[in-house]
């Protein structure tokens, strides 16, 4: 049995902050995760979304909804609460082998099918490692914004399939770069696209993903989550969300001039941001921690990485008064006020 891996500190445990620093007055200014800041407006809902148990129709008319949004005609699509969910799973259903991961990346990755007694071989994204028969690409990364080619994903998935391997490619933050997706590939024997529906919506609570695969592997794991695996309220709400194509245009035209103007305000404060994607930034700084400390002392919470301790994680403020905040906690942090 595989000996399982520690614990992974992920962004958003505000109690774990609080434990730490203390609980800020007006409370925390959480960006310490890559949510959009700018929610789905939540629609009102029938009763029955929470008296009944969830029913088909409303889970295939959300297959549809995904199906549509990803452009994945040819895709089997399973639905889970989270696309976490389906990351262990995935580990669970292939006997123990090698691992390939596009590395550093979304850490669930590796400690999931590390768990499940795969080795695991961290890798830059150039060449395949030799007998890997699971690669594993984040794209765009997190939490380095890093996108791998399609090209390149192409010539991975077809090094794998002659030996039976798999490409699973996690797209949790593909919304706001759709022309990066391979997820019109879907369908294909031995290739996974995940997608999140909570990040770009903003509804990370509702927990909500799915897997665009081929037949065989969706049903295994259709079989290993169980019935009614998504929530009568996500059903609704995600197929709502969905199909509305005018907020998702407007949301990423908004986003994008939100992480423009959070680039300028880091710049001021002699910050260089080299990469993340329209819902967080990733600055390059001499003492992560040191600045992480300051802002969680001013009440901004952040996310700094044990593996580059250089890098600090921001996610995106949620109108002028977050982003006069963040920038009253720089103005202090470097001051030292």
């Amino acid at each position: 049995m595989a000996e399982t891996p520690p614990p992974i500190f992920h962004g958003g445990n505000l109690a774990a902050a609080s434990a730490r620093f203390g609980k800020p007055d007006g409370g925390w200014l959480d960006l310490s995760t890559g949510i959009n800041p700018f929610s789905y407006p939540l629609p009102p809902l029938d009763m029955e979304s929470w008296t009944r148990l969830p029913d088909a129709a409303a889970e295939a008319a959300l297959i549809a909804a995904a199906r549509r949004r990803y452009n994945a005609s040819n895709a089997e699509i399973v639905a889970a609460a989270g696309s976490q969910t389906l990351i262990q799973r995935l580990a669970e259903l292939r006997s123990p082998g090698r691992v390939a991961i596009v590395s550093p990346a979304y850490a669930e990755h590796a400690r999931c099918w590390a768990a499940a007694g795969h080795e695991v071989v961290a890798f830059d994204g150039r060449e395949l490692p030799r007998g890997a028969d699971v690669c594993i690409v984040v794209n765009p990364n997190n939490p380095d914004g890093r996108v791998i080619a399609r090209g390149t994903l192409a010539s991975f998935y077809e090094r794998l399939a002659v030996r039976g391997g798999v490409l699973i490619v996690d797209e949790a933050f593909a919304d706001v770069a759709p022309q990066i997706s391979i997820a019109d590939w879907a369908g294909q024997p031995g290739l996974v696209v995940l997608r999140s529906f909570g990040k770009f919506f903003g509804l990370a609570g509702l927990r909500l993903g799915f897997a665009l695969t081929d037949q065989q592997t969706a049903a295994r794991l259709g079989e290993a989550l169980g019935p009614w695996a998504v929530s009568g309220p996500a059903l609704e709400i995600g197929r709502r969300a969905l199909t509305d194509d005018d907020w998702a245009e407007a949301m990423r035209r908004r986003l994008k001039d939100a992480a423009q103007g959070l680039d300028d305000m880091l710049a001021e404060h002699g910050l260089k941001v080299r990469g993340g994607t329209h819902l967080f930034r990733l600055v390059e700084t001499a003492d992560a921690a040191r600045l992480h400390a300051a802002l969680a002392g001013n009440g901004v919470w952040t996310r700094i990485f044990d593996h580059t301790p250089d890098w600090l994680r921001i996610g995106l403020p949620g109108g002028e008064a977050a982003i006069a905040r963040l920038a009253r906690a720089l103005d202090r942090a470097f001051t030292g006020s």
